[in-house]
């Protein structure tokens, strides 16, 4: 398996515009950073976790809703026979990452949510036989984590089969943080929201996440 160049998702793209100009100071400036920085300290360094795999922009917006962190990832996979120009069991799947600060999380803010995940799912998927899977994870950062919220997103799955799993699937995946607390709940699949828990070893899951089932089929 490989990682490649996330695909434009059709997004707000950076906000910064940079254009790639040679700073005359970038001797002496040191390495710059491939990826956004955030004034928000804890998103910061959340991004730091996030950048090694995947494509990040901040200030992003979409059919109405904003979000401050933004990340797309594409993972692709082949099986090849004596060359690699002879290759089979071809299959890619992506996951888009959205995040934002909240006051406050609520269910219907959450149910909100999910619906911009279908709704972005008939946009973004471009279903065929090699569409494995695409994930679409929602985040709220929070002050704390109320119970109603943490008993609706423990319970909550919702993955869809396309053209009866032939075109593969697609699933929506939730998550509420609280750094303060060192608090956080996620949906099951919602394996890269160990990206978000600073608390942790924090590096992004992979038990039971989006990866480790197209691994799994690889090996079948």
């Amino acid at each position: 398996m490989r990682s490649v160049e996330p695909e434009d998702a059709g997004g707000a793209g950076d906000p910064d515009g940079a254009d790639g100009a040679s700073d005359p100071d970038a001797s002496t400036a040191g390495p710059a950073l491939d990826r956004p920085e955030w004034d928000d300290e804890y998103l910061d360094r959340v991004a730091e976790r996030l950048m090694y795999n995947y494509d990040l922009e901040r200030a992003y917006a979409v059919r109405g809703e904003r979000f401050d962190l933004f990340g797309s990832m594409r993972m692709e996979s082949q099986k090849q026979f004596l060359h690699q120009s002879i290759n089979y069991a071809n299959h890619h799947a992506m996951e888009y990452m959205f995040a934002r600060r909240v006051e406050s999380a609520t269910v219907a803010e959450l149910e909100r949510l999910v619906e911009l995940g279908h709704a972005l799912a008939d946009e973004w998927i471009d279903p065929d036989e090699e569409h494995y899977g695409t994930d679409f994870t929602f985040v709220l950062v929070a002050d704390a984590v109320p119970e109603e919220v943490r008993a609706f997103v423990s319970d909550f799955a919702d993955r869809t089969l396309l053209k009866f799993g032939y075109y593969g699937h697609y699933e929506v995946n939730l998550a509420v943080v609280a750094p303060a607390d060192e608090d956080a709940v996620a949906s099951r699949n919602a394996d890269s929201v160990a990206a978000f828990t600073l608390w942790s070893d924090g590096s992004p899951a992979v038990e039971d996440g989006l990866l480790a089932r197209l691994l799994g089929k690889l090996r079948r």
